[in-house]
């Protein structure tokens, strides 16, 4: 029984890690913006950005990039804010 616990453990943890791709792109008609899913999740929980439910992918549109998701954590943690930091073309 134990060794099917584990089994099935260890195929969680391997989905999980699968499912989370290490750099994520977004293009943009001002310029494709990369973001680095493992160094983030490197600095912050999964809850910071996922919230409580299951990590997934998050749609991120101009308001939620300029806004909560991503502009407003990047001030209050010292990242790039400026619009050629993120956009390149």
């Amino acid at each position: 029984m134990k060794k099917l616990i584990v089994a099935i453990m260890l195929v969680a943890f391997a989905a999980t890690a699968a499912f989370a791709a290490d750099v994520v792109t977004y293009e943009n008609k001002k310029g494709t913006v990369t973001f680095n899913h493992k160094a983030h999740g490197e600095k912050n929980e999964c809850k910071v950005c996922h919230g409580d439910a299951a990590p997934a992918k998050i749609a991120i549109d101009k308001k939620a990039a300029h806004g909560d998701a991503c502009k407003s954590c990047h001030k209050a943690h010292g990242g790039p804010t400026g619009c050629n930091d993120c956009h390149v073309k």
